[in-house]
């Protein structure tokens, strides 16, 4: 948080500022909110320890360019998908249910996340898509609770 030295806190009142230290690193898609053909956001995970595709986090909407990138690289994910019968919250604390289409998860983008994680190792806020990782496998992506 930044603010001026003499200034102090004023209750309903935003004069401070708040700075995101944001870094960039890969995730493996899992799944997408819209249909593979045109996602809208992109669910993010990462293999762990044992070889499980755990959930990291989800995408803000993604923008065109990455739409087309994406919709030419995703694969309808099958009955055996790591996260088949899992649900996933429409937001933050919320009970509504999202919408998802599993995809195989073989495709890595590199995103852009914030240092925030909440208690089961996810990424608190909604991350950026910066592009497709083409040259990048999923074994190539850090393990969950590795690193950012």
């Amino acid at each position: 948080v930044f603010k001026r030295l003499d200034q102090r806190y004023l209750p309903g009142f935003r004069a401070w500022r708040k700075y995101r230290s944001r870094h960039t690193t890969e995730a493996v898609i899992g799944a997408v909110t819209g249909a593979p053909t045109a996602p809208t956001t992109a669910l993010l995970g990462r293999f762990d320890a044992r070889g499980r595709l755990q959930y990291a986090g989800r995408t803000t909407v993604l923008n065109l360019a990455v739409r087309q990138t994406l919709a030419a690289e995703l694969q309808q994910g099958g009955p055996a998908h790591p996260w088949s019968g899992w649900t996933f919250s429409a937001s933050w604390g919320s009970r509504e249910q999202l919408a998802v289409r599993l995809v195989e998860p073989v495709v890595v983008a590199e995103v852009a996340v914030d240092v925030s994680m909440d208690a089961a190792g996810r990424w608190r806020h909604p991350v950026r898509l910066e592009r497709v990782r083409s040259d990048l496998t999923p074994g190539d992506v850090p393990l969950f609770g590795q690193e950012l």
